[in-house]
């Protein structure tokens, strides 16, 4: 299963399979934003979600598909937040039990609501540690089902109905999307987003952001082949700091990205400040990034955009930070 590609009708299943237990979120427009961007920009508030992020989506599809069996042998995943906290609420739904390997330096309130959600929490050094390898060796051990961040058929698919439904609201609204941006680490979302929006709008050019620093899908795509990045530079996007994309998401990518831009740090806390002023949405940095590409270079001659805010878990310091240094006009 791990090595077969999922599909569109996989995001179609998925759909259904999770329809009863996530929220649809909104779809925001913001008059002030599209004079800024010059275009009507349409945004798929997954910060909204339940946990906080679309990453219950692909968690439950995963975990939902698990005999009992599986489930009462509990599940394991790797993560510097959402996931974990996606995963931990989708195991405490279906009474499994989740044990986290999470970074050491992993936001506070992103390790604190994971705790919350009743997982067990395994600590690392992101930088000396390999978290691949303490999952697979806790899961071993303990006979448990790995649930992965990003590289797996079930969680890309399940991460592909926020696009899905973003689709299906512009449909309803007769508009054209003409370009999709999305939040890029690993790259299911953005994988899943492709496979959701391309038959609905084919036309439609599917951009991976990543944060500067950490452009190992924009190395990827212009390679042709996966690249792993050397270096680990700072960055407030935590959940987008992937050293190298996915095997299976850049099976997916390579085929139907029309290409990777990158953003730093400061333009993305304009992007958080400007969705809490024009949207009303809190966002933390990793779900900024497709707001803020658009805000340091609006794409010429596109008439609708869409954007995915992928994540709303951010300490309240840094959203302080964001909106005293960038206040409105």
């Amino acid at each position: 299963m791990h090595n077969v590609l999922p599909t569109a009708a996989d995001v179609a299943d998925a759909y259904l399979r999770l329809r009863d237990w996530v929220v649809e979120t909104p779809v925001l427009e913001s008059d002030a934003l599209n004079r800024r961007i010059g275009a009507r920009v349409l945004f798929k508030a997954e910060c909204l979600q339940r946990g906080g992020s679309f990453k219950i989506r692909g968690a439950l599809n995963r975990i939902l598909q698990l005999s009992h069996s599986e489930r009462a042998a509990g599940v394991v995943a790797f993560s510097s937040g959402n996931h974990a906290q996606a995963v931990a609420l989708a195991a405490s739904w279906l009474g499994s039990r989740a044990t986290i390997v999470m970074p050491s330096d992993a936001p506070k309130i992103k390790l604190n609501g994971t705790r919350a959600l009743g997982a067990d929490v395994v600590l690392y050094d992101r930088e000396r540690d390999d978290r691949e390898a303490i999952a697979a060796r806790l899961a071993a051990e303990r006979g448990a089902a790995l649930v992965p961040p990003f590289d797996h058929p079930d969680v890309i698919a399940g991460q592909g109905t926020a696009a899905l439904e973003l689709g299906r609201a512009l449909a309803a609204r007769h508009a054209k999307l003409d370009a999709l941006y999305v939040p890029c680490g690993g790259g299911g979302l953005v994988a899943g987003s492709a496979l959701a929006i391309k038959p609905m709008f084919a036309d439609c050019a599917i951009y991976a952001v990543e944060p500067a620093g950490y452009t190992d899908h924009a190395d990827s795509l212009a390679a042709g082949e996966r690249r792993t990045l050397t270096s680990h530079p700072a960055t407030l996007c935590d959940g987008l700091r992937s050293p190298t994309p996915g095997a299976i998401t850049f099976a997916i990518n390579r085929r139907e990205l029309a290409g990777a831009v990158s953003v730093g740090d400061e333009t993305v806390l304009e992007a958080m400040a400007l969705a809490a002023e024009h949207l009303k949405v809190v966002v933390e940095p990793s779900g900024a990034v497709a707001l803020a590409a658009l805000l340091r270079d609006p794409p010429a001659g596109r008439r609708c955009l869409g954007v995915i805010l992928s994540g709303g878990n951010v300490d309240p310091e840094l959203l302080s930070n964001a909106l005293t240094d960038h206040p409105p006009p």
